[in-house]
């Protein structure tokens, strides 16, 4: 049945039908929108914002109601996105589809719809179209197909029926040139095609399914940030009720006990750090757009700051990809122009093919004329044989077959002595070491016009050797040291020859004078044996294919790496789904690449790779100085409006005295510390498991929190006994602590940016407005303090900020001192 032109019986195609399914190979979801809600509900943080909002309603905070309500719109948006991106991603995959297909039915040509395509079905795809399934072609003549969408190729690949299919051990052995694959499209003439698979068995539908399959999990800052605020928010629930508790004993009642406990509350509930998480992850989506970044997940801001290898394309990323052919090494006995001729007649000049690209401007350059001579058949590259040849007829009517591809291929299909083998081998290593991507190019006369007796692989004369040169990208050395200093692992990914490899890698400095190749099978065996924790020493993957990708993304995560993966054609999804960081090129890459890719490159630069890492680590550290600041400052805040309390003291901030407090804590956090410049890439401890603090860091935050909470109480303390009493005092405390967050505020920015100058000085300017004018110092219910008043306010905040200081002086030297010495050992 498979070369015969019968098709199926309306009948036989009904029972295949039941049997196989629908030819779904992108499935639709019944209901999209309803699922993205889903979806997006599933989120504990937008319901604990919610629920958060609710409380500020009903104790009469309108204000603070409306802004966390607010909140949740970039929080549920950013929600939205993520989830409608994933779902488009698979919708960008299925516009790839044939929506139509023309079958032969009942010995009549019939168009049916394409889920009712189904196996043994006799297809006919005509010019422009898309093949409905995956099929053999049976019958066509000088066919052509885009599978850009399968390989990043964008050059057409020629087509052939299949005539006499090989068998080994009772296994169908057929060539890519014989299949028509879904979700590609047919460029030129009428090809008969027998379907053999559809759904999700086609090459296309298993794609799909690794794009889409599975839920993305929280990633480890979110889980980290959950934590945090479910600590803080039982810490807050505690203090509530004990100060509910003391205002009971104290005599007061119901009423005053719960909205003494709630007005606490406004100030205690940590509603700040994941508003923060949010507005951060979007500066740093901007932060990286502007290096040439676009980051389609905003969480992988996040992960590629945790990046610990980077697996990365060397043509195109590392390299310039403009091919140039520099030199030609023609065997003995022939000159350049006949080498050129023969590398010339097995190119073709509209493949798209930069390798041809090449040698047809260095055949143009020369003048050399190709008139009269006709192409009789073409047996494309393939992965596999590592090879292209083409018949033709010369002028003269003589017929030969010509090839060019790797050159340990082509050297051994040639009849040559061992002294001509060892002289072209030790050429070619000559030419590989230099960093040149080097063909051999051979020849023979044949008596089979048309390739009838398929192509020809032994017999061959070697014509000699092509040498190109691809230009390392400006900045790639650097990046790469870059990369070295701050730990991070980079593996140069390549289909070239291990020496031509290992060249481009020496140019870079990736691996030192010595970087550590291996060969995209070695690998695999590595990967097959359990040796995955050996890959983390391999800084080159030479003559791999791209589905070799996947199986080193997965090893390198089986040895405890953070993986960023590169790629731009339909065969990298599943490597780019897997990675932590799946990174699609933007000049070059296909739509569906881009689509399941974290990040796309906008000028598909290594250097980019490397400068977005450094802002996710910035990003990170960014985050943790922020959260530093409002674990510093609304410790204070908190535990003074408990303390004063417990010492029988009336309630030291009212509602007014918290709204107060949040106008100055809110911009501080938000504002000031997402501008810090992104510094030198520094090495990352255990990026596997994300820690915001370490025991140090509690360890400063609490010296630094209980000073200012001292001096806070202090303060309310010295002046209750003044004249204007309450009111003194609170104003007192309330300077101390204004004081403080202006304070911390600069120290931990280093007014390093505009906004940390501003905010500080606004911090302090309010105090002094609010406290020291009359009209509004009443409206606060404060009275202005006095000179030694607010002397003592500066003075009982400086030693807190003096500890901080001589901290964050000797971390920032220690943190020098450690990427130096990363720098140096590595």
């Amino acid at each position: 049945m498979l070369g015969s032109d019968r098709g199926l019986t309306a009948v036989e195609a009904r029972e295949r039908r039941q049997q196989y399914g629908a030819n779904a190979i992108v499935e639709t979801p019944p209901s999209p929108w309803w699922d993205l809600v889903r979806d997006t509900a599933t989120d504990p943080m937008l319901w604990f914002l919610a629920a958060t909002s609710v409380l500020y309603a009903v104790v009469g905070e309108t204000g603070e109601a409306v802004i966390l309500a607010v909140a949740l719109v970039p929080l549920v948006g950013m929600d939205f996105f993520l989830h409608r991106r994933s779902q488009a991603s698979a919708e960008g995959l299925r516009t790839r589809l044939a929506q139509r297909a023309l079958v032969v039915r009942d010995g009549r040509r019939v168009e049916v719809n394409a889920l009712d395509v189904v196996p043994g079905d006799l297809a006919i795809v005509g010019s422009s179209e898309p093949f409905p399934a995956d099929g053999l072609v049976v019958a066509g003549a000088e066919l052509q197909a885009d599978e850009s969408t399968l390989t990043g190729e964008a050059y057409p690949v020629s087509k052939h029926a299949l005539e006499h299919p090989a068998a080994r051990d009772d296994e169908l052995l057929v060539e890519t040139r014989h299949w028509g694959f879904a979700g590609t499209r047919l460029l030129t003439g009428e090809a008969l095609v027998r379907i053999v698979f559809t759904g999700a068995e086609t090459l296309y539908g298993e794609i799909v399914r690794s794009a889409v399959r599975g839920q993305r999990a929280p990633t480890p800052l979110q889980t980290a940030i959950k934590h945090l605020v479910g600590m803080l928010l039982t810490i807050a629930a505690v203090i509530c009720v004990i100060l509910a508790a003391v205002r009971l004993r104290q005599g007061y009642g119901w009423l005053d006990a719960l909205v003494s406990a709630v007005t606490l509350a406004v100030a205690a509930l940590p509603e700040e750090f994941p508003v923060i998480f949010t507005f951060f992850l979007g500066v740093g989506v901007f932060r990286l757009a502007r290096r040439q970044a676009l980051v389609r997940r905003a969480v992988s801001v996040e992960n590629i700051g945790r990046v610990t290898t980077i697996c990365s394309d060397k043509t195109g990323t590392i390299t310039e990809g403009r091919l140039r052919l520099t030199h030609l090494r023609p065997a003995s006995g022939l000159d350049d122009a006949a080498l050129l001729r023969v590398a010339a007649l097995a190119s073709r000049a509209d493949s798209g093919d930069p390798l041809d690209g090449a040698v047809f401007l260095r055949a143009g350059a020369l003048a050399m004329r190709l008139d009269g001579v006709e192409r009789l058949a073409t047996f494309p590259f393939t992965e596999r044989r590592k090879r292209e040849t083409a018949i033709v007829r010369d002028e003269h009517g003589a017929v030969f077959a010509l090839t060019k591809g790797a050159a340990e291929t082509i050297l051994a299909m040639c009849e040559a002595s061992d002294a001509e083998r060892s002289r072209a081998a030790d050429e070619v290593a000559v030419l590989a070491g230099e960093g040149h991507k080097v063909l051999a190019c051979a020849w023979q006369p044949t008596t089979l016009p048309g390739g009838a007796g398929g192509e020809p692989a032994a017999g061959f004369r070697l014509a000699g050797l092509l040498a190109f040169e691809d230009p390392v990208r400006e900045g790639v050395p650097e990046a790469v040291r870059a990369c070295r200093s701050a730990g991070i692992h980079a593996i140069m990914v390549t289909g070239d020859h291990p020496a031509t490899a290992g060249a481009v890698a020496r140019e870079i400095g990736l691996g030192g004078p010595a970087p550590r190749v291996v060969t995209g099978d070695e690998m695999e065996q590595l990967a097959a044996r359990g040796e995955a924790e050996r890959l983390t020493e391999v800084d080159v993957i030479a003559r791999a294919t791209p589905s070799q990708k996947l199986t080193l993304v997965r090893g390198l995560q089986a040895a405890g790496q953070i993986v960023a993966v590169t790629g731009d054609g339909v065969n990298d999804v599943p490597a780019l789904q897997a990675a932590d960081v799946g990174i699609a090129m933007g000049e070059r890459g296909t739509r569906s690449a881009r689509e399941v890719a974290a990040i796309v490159l906008l000028d598909d630069n290594f250097r980019t790779i490397v400068g977005a890492i450094g802002e996710g680590r910035q990003l990170f550290t960014n985050l943790r100085t922020s959260f530093q600041y409002l674990l510093m400052i609304h410790a204070p805040f908190v535990v003074s409006a408990l303390a004063i309390p417990l010492l029988g003291y009336p309630l030291l901030y009212l509602p007014v005295h918290i709204v107060w407090i949040e106008l100055i804590i809110h911009p501080s956090a938000l504002l000031v510390f997402q501008e810090l410049p992104a510094g030198p890439l520094r090495r990352v401890v255990a990026p596997q498991r994300v820690v915001l603090f370490r025991g140090r860091d509690w360890a400063l935050m609490a010296l630094v929190g209980g000073i200012i909470t001292a001096t806070v109480i202090l303060a309310y303390v010295r002046s209750v006994g003044a004249p204007e009493g309450t009111e003194h005092a609170r104003a007192a405390a309330l300077a101390t602590l204004a004081l403080a967050s202006g304070g911390l505020t600069a120290a931990l920015s280093r007014l390093g940016t505009r906004a940390a100058w501003l905010v500080s000085a606004a911090t302090v300017a309010s105090a002094i407005l609010l406290v020291q004018t009359p009209p509004l110092a009443r409206a606060l219910h404060l009275a202005p303090l006095h000179p030694e008043d607010w002397m003592l306010a500066a003075a009982g905040a400086l030693p807190a900020l003096l500890s901080l200081g001589l901290v964050l002086g000797r971390g920032s030297r220690a943190g020098k001192k450690a990427g130096d010495d990363a720098g140096g050992s590595a």
